[in-house]
């Protein structure tokens, strides 16, 4: 679940950083102005939205392709349903049987080896749509919680979810870039000599750039997973519609049960949660894709 926003984000900063990377380099070589650098409010705002919707889109339109590689996904084949282990056919038959009853084409279905209980959905449009599961979440739940959670990630897939965070992407993407060339266009010119002509952006505005964008990037971040978080209620809530709520509950209180085993003892991959700083946990909370289990559970009761 968690895994599908990072890899999304950070597919969609690598292409960014690339294209903003040639696009000074060019300047610089070149003498031609593609950096955003000294340029009108206009071109800019344009430079920025066509950096920060590629990003957005390219990640969007490779998505499904990046997960099966990253995951090492082994698709179940519908043709040869039969030779899969029973949960595993069991999975494929609750996507189709949503596909079908939303018109849909069927998402390719996966499973990925994992000890995490984890599913996601992921891919361009409804009908070239992808839903992954680990192997951990196979052998952690039974069928009941097992349709819940693939329910859940097919109302991610119905709700357009992943068009929607594209074109928020889009425009956090477009904001970071603008104010992030605008500042550092005005330091370098603050930082110059009086005498010092210049005829392109200098190693200072191409640094200042890459530390604004981060900082930026961190403020739309925010805002980002402020979106996530209300989408997994509506995805909880398509998920009480397909499956029942009952299942969807009984998923989530599972989820939480295997969760809070994990975390009996510190986890390295959650360091500060050993400390219980409530003021911590509220920030931390903001950066968060997903709300508390408990918040989830309280939605659908």
């Amino acid at each position: 679940m968690f895994k599908r926003i990072g890899l999304f984000v950070l597919t969609n900063i690598a292409i960014m950083a690339m294209i903003s990377i040639i696009l000074f380099v060019i300047s610089s070589v070149f003498g031609v102005n593609l950096s955003g650098y000294n340029t009108s409010m206009g071109w800019l705002l344009a430079y920025a939205a066509v950096i920060g919707f590629t990003g957005s889109f390219v990640s969007l339109a490779i998505s499904r392709w990046m997960a099966k590689r990253s995951y090492n996904i082994q698709l179940i084949d519908e043709k040869n349903l039969h030779q899969y282990h029973e949960k595993e056919q069991f999975v494929y038959k609750i996507v189709h049987r949503i596909a079908q009853m939303e018109h849909i084409t069927t998402p390719e279905v996966g499973v990925y080896q994992s000890e995490e209980a984890n599913a996601f959905a992921t891919g361009p449009s409804k009908n070239r749509a992808l839903v992954a599961v680990s192997s951990g979440l196979l052998d952690a739940m039974d069928k009941d919680e097992i349709e819940g959670v693939v329910a859940h990630e097919m109302a991610h897939i119905l709700n357009g979810d992943m068009v929607t965070m594209t074109l928020i992407q889009g425009v956090l993407n477009t904001f970071v870039i603008f104010l992030s060339r605008l500042i550092a266009g005005a330091i370098d010119r603050a930082l110059a000599s009086d005498n010092e002509e210049s005829n392109g952006p200098s190693m200072v505005y191409f640094i200042a750039s890459i530390v604004l964008d981060i900082l930026f990037g961190l403020l739309a971040q925010v805002v980002l997973m402020a979106f996530s978080r209300h989408r997994e209620y509506r995805a909880d809530a398509g998920s009480a519609k397909y499956a029942g709520k009952g299942k969807m509950v009984k998923a989530l209180e599972r989820l939480k049960e295997i969760t809070e085993k994990t975390h009996i003892e510190p986890n390295e991959k959650e360091p500060m949660a050993a400390f219980k700083i409530s003021g911590w946990h509220a920030m931390m909370e903001m950066f968060m894709s997903h709300p508390p289990l408990e918040k989830r559970i309280a939605a659908l009761k």
